[in-house]
């Protein structure tokens, strides 16, 4: 699995070859909806944005129209001012973007709803690496349910991934085999958190800024 940049700006989609990811960091406002997704598919797919239709899948995740084809899927999330959009053929990507700030009730949270691996990699982790590392974990997770598709009804404590704020590692996610399953975390700089997931062979990641105006 390996990794590289997108343009700086992505004023023009790049070709997004079968074995790559590409993964487009944006500014977000919460008053555009989906129009920063929206329009970035349509240079996908040589578009206009108007003519892009979007629909729920069976577990709320959305998905382009059947009239588009089935080959392109995307998916993404926003946290605070940013989001992420990652676009690829022949997968369901799944990403998770947090920001990263103090948890004080990090633990707490776990023992509610993480497995017990999890929870024991929290509690012996130092108070100053644990919100670090319990966001590693999270955007994880996270990652991983919507990638599989039924998102946080599945129940995060159904699957188990551990490992440090700096790596991470799918343990155990019931009724999957692991070994069919990849998940990276993602380089966004010292203030946000982010992993992405799928379920396939290894790819390429490829990482860009989108312009704002875009």
């Amino acid at each position: 699995m390996t990794s590289a940049d997108l343009p700086q700006g992505g004023n023009v989609a790049e070709p997004l070859r079968e074995d790559e990811i590409h993964v487009w960091k944006l500014d977000y406002r919460r008053a555009e909806g989906r129009q920063p997704l929206i329009r970035l598919l349509a240079r996908y797919l040589a578009i206009e944005p108007s003519a892009v239709t979007l629909r729920e899948g069976d577990h709320g995740r959305p998905c382009l129209a059947t009239a588009h084809g089935e080959a392109l899927d995307f998916n993404w999330s926003h946290s605070g001012d940013h989001a992420l959009i990652a676009v690829a053929r022949g997968i369901a990507p799944g990403v998770d973007i947090e920001r990263l700030r103090p948890r004080p009730k990090a633990l707490e949270i776990a023992r509610r709803f993480f497995s017990k691996d999890e929870i024991a990699a929290l509690a012996s982790a130092s108070p100053e690496r644990r919100s670090g590392i319990f966001l590693a974990i999270w955007t994880a997770k996270e990652a991983l349910l919507k990638a599989h598709g039924r998102g946080l009804s599945f129940g995060l404590d159904r699957l188990s991934v551990v490992g440090t704020d700096a790596m991470i590692q799918l343990r155990h996610f019931d009724g999957e085999d692991v070994d069919r399953w990849q998940v990276q975390q993602l380089a966004l700089g010292h203030a946000f958190v982010g992993a992405l997931a799928w379920r396939g062979e290894a790819r390429r990641i490829r990482l860009g800024v989108l312009a704002s105006t875009d």
